[in-house]
């Protein structure tokens, strides 16, 4: 367990009594951005990680639309832009390698050039993390082991052995979420599975690609390798001389055995492309040797409600949309500022009941959005990929002038001022 520097009024059991308490589990982008809005609302904030430290690397996301309001609003638009992939250029490529289309990114994703931001996702947690680590309290290297809620509060015993009681916990610990499995039971009863599942990891640069993508497809199979940076040397393996290499795959069921098996995972992704051309050989290589490999299935988190007595959801651990959207993050962001903004001249009753009531039809109809780009990417018979093959070549390739109208589908309310709400409130 390492512990941050504590900031100025929490003490090891807790905050002064005028403030409520709170504990996040998760630091990645939703936990953070709640800690930041939290904190806002006059509450005493605890973040706990499993990891060692705030996490590094990572694929591009994407943030667009309502989420552009919450990250300027917290003072790290800037950082962000600074940040912002220029990807110029996205080719479609048949079973043998050759290019079938090549289009502007933006008509595929929905996002609008100049408005919208891609960022490195570490470079996302590290301004989130930079944001609010002297306002609040990080434990890293622990994890939440048991939750018992009562009339006074939510006794927490980690991992590590500490037990403590805060006022509200709230999950933002991903699509896997344990809190939620607290909860709720077994996420096999709300996760939608989407037919897919992918493997990411990073590699050298095969083909020389600058901040471009390339998606190989055949039926039910793909290979993407997507090149952030400008190709030259001196900008390191994870952007200028390397990809983010991605292997997509169809299947049947979501292989739940495999998500904690990272020899389970290689085994599969090699057995599905076993038999695979282009640069599909090499990938396959790097990804045996590969130190950064995310695997899972494309899927999403339907829940009836996101929160439970004093315990709630944020994030993917409630409304996880699939990375067919795009909007994970987005949602994450928004998520957490709504959360807060309930919450902030509210008891926990009634903010929670705001979270909902206000939130709900933002998150479902992004997560509505598969079914707009997720057959144009991975079509899984031929004739479906003969199809969109046909749709590409055909396609106007300038970007939108708007984005889709899900992902600015709410406007954020004005954050309150902190009520006179303590520790019992």
């Amino acid at each position: 367990m390492t512990r941050t520097d504590l900031p100025s009024g929490i003490t090891r059991t807790g905050a002064a009594p005028s403030r409520r308490t709170a504990l996040i589990s998760g630091a990645s982008i939703a936990g953070p951005a709640l800690a930041y809005w939290l904190n806002r609302g006059g509450f005493a904030v605890t973040v706990v990680e499993k990891a060692s430290a705030p996490r590094g690397g990572g694929y591009p996301i994407d943030v667009r639309g309502t989420a552009l309001e919450v990250v300027r609003r917290m003072g790290i638009l800037p950082r962000l832009r600074d940040a912002h992939i220029d990807l110029r250029r996205l080719a479609f490529l048949d079973g043998d390698g050759g290019e079938v289309a090549a289009i502007h990114p933006h008509t595929v994703t929905g996002g609008v050039e100049g408005r919208d931001l891609e960022v490195p996702r570490g470079d996302l947690v590290g301004a989130l993390h930079s944001a609010v680590r002297d306002d609040v309290e990080f434990v890293f290297d622990d994890s939440v082991d048991t939750l018992d809620q009562s009339d006074h509060g939510v006794d927490v015993t980690f991992r590590g052995g500490d037990t403590r009681t805060f006022d509200l916990v709230f999950g933002a610990d991903g699509l896997h979420s344990r809190t939620r499995e607290f909860l709720f039971g077994p996420e096999e009863q709300f996760h939608r599975y989407l037919g897919y599942c992918f493997a990411g990891f990073t590699m050298r640069n095969p083909l020389g690609l600058s901040r471009e993508a390339l998606i190989w497809n055949t039926p039910g199979r793909a290979a993407v390798l997507y090149a952030v940076g400008d190709g030259s040397a001196e900008e390191g393996a994870a952007d200028g001389d390397g990809v983010h290499a991605f292997l997509n795959f169809a299947h049947p069921e979501p292989p739940f055995e495999a998500f904690r098996n990272p020899r389970a995972q290689r085994d599969l992704v090699a057995e599905v492309f076993s038999d695979a051309g282009w640069e599909v050989p090499g990938m396959l290589a790097a990804l045996h040797d590969a130190d950064d490999l995310f695997f899972d299935a494309v899927s999403q988190i339907r829940l009836p409600r996101w929160t439970s007595g004093r315990v709630a959801l944020v994030g993917d651990a409630a409304y996880a949309p699939s990375f067919l959207t795009g909007q994970g993050t987005s949602l994450a962001l928004v998520g957490a500022y709504m959360l807060a903004a309930a919450l902030a001249d509210r008891d926990h009753t009634a903010g929670f009941a705001a979270y909902e009531q206000h939130t709900r039809e933002f998150v479902t109809a992004n997560q509505d959005l598969v079914g707009e780009g997720d057959a144009v990417l991975f079509p899984t018979t031929a004739q479906a990929l003969a199809r969109r093959n046909d749709m590409l070549r055909n396609l106007d390739t300038l970007p939108p002038a708007e984005g889709r109208p899900a992902h600015s589908a709410l406007t954020l309310p004005a954050f309150p001022s902190p009520g006179p709400r303590t520790a019992s409130g």
